[in-house]
C-alpha cells in the first residue's frame, strides 16, 4: 500500500510524525527503490523517503518494522547513516536534512510503560527545551494500541487501526474506517494486492526456510566454535596458547559460515541470499556451490581441505 501509493503514505506520515502545528508533508520521493527488501514474491516495502513540507523544508523518514534484540542500536545506526551519507564532498554541514526514524514495532519492548507512542530527541538533560536538531526517533508499539478512550488525532487513530485490526482473517471492515477517503483507498488496494493461496503458501515456505536456517546457523556456530577451538589449540601449542585460541575462533567462525551456506545450498537458496546470510565472499560461496555439485554433502570437507 505505502510502497506504491505515495498519497497514502503522505497521509500516513502526517498522521504519525510529530510535526509542528501547521507543518504538513506535501510530497515525497522514495529513496532509493533498489534498497527495498526482497522476498520470493517481489513484494516491496519502504526503506526510506525524502519528504518536502508545506514550508519548503525537506527531511528524510526511515521506516523500520523488523524487531531484533539489538533493535535500538540498529535504528540509531541506520538513522545516523542516513544523516551522514547526505554529506557529499562539496556539501555544507548546515544543508544536512534532519532524519526521522518511524519504527512500527509489532512487539512490546517497554512493558513497564502504558504509552504506545514514543518520541525521542537529542536534548539537554538539564533543560529539555534545548535540543540538537538532526535526528528524531518515533517508536510505536502496535500491540499496545487500543482505539477506545484515546485523545490522539483522529487520523492517527484510524491509520493505527488499519495496521492493527485489518489482517488476512478480516471479513467485514468497520464502517468508520471506510468513511475516511485515504483509509478506504488503502483497504481497496490491500484487497486487490492480497496474496493468492499459492502465493501465501510460497511466502510461508520462504519464512519457514529462514527460521530453519537461523536455527541451523546457531547450531553450526556452537559446533563450529567447538571444532575450531580444537583445531586451533592443536595448531597453537607450537606458537602459544593465546595464538591458538585466536586461530580456533577464526576457524570456528569460518566453519560455522560454511555449514550454514551448505544447508542453504541444499535448500536451493539463491547465491546472493547465501552471501547475505553467511557474510562469506562471493568467491567462497561460488567455490562451495561447485564442490556441492561434485561431492554433495561432502563438499564441506573438501572446502576445508582446500582452505587448509
Amino acid at each position: 500500500v505505502f510502497g506504491q501509493h505515495p498519497h497514502l503514505l503522505i497521509s500516513f506520515l502526517n498522521a504519525l510524525l510529530p510535526l509542528e502545528e501547521g507543518r504538513i508533508v506535501q510530497s515525497i520521493e522514495y529513496l532509493p527503490a533498489e534498497l527495498a527488501p526482497e522476498n520470493p514474491l517481489q513484494k516491496h516495502s519502504i526503506v526510506d523517503v525524502r519528504c518536502k513540507d508545506n514550508q519548503g523544508r525537506q527531511f528524510i523518514v526511515e521506516m523500520q518494522m523488523h524487531w531484533t534484540k539489538a533493535f535500538m542500536q540498529r535504528v540509531l545506526f541506520n538513522a545516523s547513516k542516513a544523516y551522514v551519507t547526505q554529506l557529499e564532498r562539496s556539501y555544507e554541514y548546515d544543508k544536512l536534512e534532519p532524519v526521522y526514524t518511524l519504527s512500527l514495532v509489532n512487539d512490546i519492548f517497554l512493558p513497564e510503560k502504558e504509552e504506545y507512542y514514543h518520541h525521542y530527541q537529542i536534548v539537554n538533560i538539564a533543560d529539555t527545551e534545548q535540543r540538537i536538531e538532526g535526528l528524531e526517533f518515533i517508536f510505536i508499539e502496535l500491540p499496545k494500541f487500543k482505539a477506545k478512550n484515546l485523545t490522539e488525532k483522529r487520523l492517527q487513530v484510524l491509520w493505527l487501526r488499519f495496521l492493527t485490526e485489518i489482517d488476512e482473517k478480516t471479513q467485514e471492515v468497520p464502517k468508520d474506517l471506510l468513511k475516511d477517503r485515504n483509509i478506504s483507498k488503502a483497504l481497496e488496494h490491500l484487497r486487490t494486492s492480497a496474496f493468492t493461496e499459492a502465493e501465501m503458501n510460497a511466502y510461508d515456505r520462504y519464512w519457514d526456510s529462514v527460521r530453519t536456517l537461523r536455527t541451523l546457523q546457531s547450531d553450526s556456530f556452537k559446533s563450529g566454535i567447538s571444532e575450531g577451538h580444537a583445531e586451533g589449540h592443536a595448531e597453537g601449542r607450537a606458537e602459544g596458547r593465546a595464538e591458538g585460541e585466536n586461530i580456533g575462533r577464526e576457524k570456528g567462525e569460518r566453519l560455522k559460515a560454511y555449514k550454514t551456506a551448505l544447508k542453504a545450498i541444499e535448500m536451493n537458496m539463491p547465491e546472493k541470499d547465501i552471501i547475505k546470510l553467511t557474510e562469506l565472499s562471493k568467491v567462497d560461496v561460488t567455490k562451495l556451490l561447485k564442490l556441492f555439485e561434485k561431492y554433495g554433502r561432502d563438499a564441506l570437507q573438501h572446502m576445508r581441505e582446500q582452505n587448509d
